[in-house]
């Protein structure tokens, strides 16, 4: 794992850990990566509950609860149903923050409206509606989905360190 990625996962770590919260994730195109990353660091079963690698419509519908009318009229790369994958990994855990990301890796899936390396990001904390950031990320199908792993982490740690502890 990269460095950059592992210093990222300890320090969210560290910051939920201090609050006292638990993590769940819902993952698409990084195919858990994220939670690869989190469970490399010593101790994360203090903050880390649980991750959901949804790659399929038919998984992010049955595990996540994504409604097919969101996936139908907006697509598995879309806001809307990174909201609902978010909403979706608080609702079926314990955890007090939640990270959903989805996005099109490549090489293959883009569109002109949706090229390769387009990944929306959405956190959430239980109580609080979720945000979500599309991303345009560089690069072949790996530096997508480390690029992506990166980006999650990072603003999830920046997110946490707005709110008291």
């Amino acid at each position: 794992m990269d460095d950059t990625i592992r210093q990222l996962a300890a320090a969210l770590g560290q910051q939920l850990k201090i609050r006292g919260l638990q993590l769940a994730l819902a993952e698409s195109c990084t195919g858990g990566g994220i939670a690869q990353a989190v469970t490399d660091i010593a101790g994360c079963s203090d903050w880390f509950d649980r991750g959901f690698v949804t790659y399929s419509n038919a998984s992010k519908i049955e595990l996540l609860g994504v409604s097919a009318d969101t996936l139908a009229r907006f697509g598995a790369v879309s806001r809307e149903t990174a909201l609902a994958m978010v909403a979706g990994a608080l609702n079926r855990s314990v955890a007090d923050l939640a990270i959903a990301v989805t996005g099109i890796a490549g090489p293959d899936g883009g569109t002109p409206a949706k090229p390769v390396g387009t990944v929306f990001i959405a956190w959430q904390r239980r109580g609080d509606d979720g945000c979500c950031l599309k991303c345009q990320f560089d690069g072949d199908r790996h530096a997508v989905r480390e690029q992506t792993i990166q980006y999650a982490l990072h603003h999830a740690i920046a997110f946490l360190l707005q709110t008291p502890a």
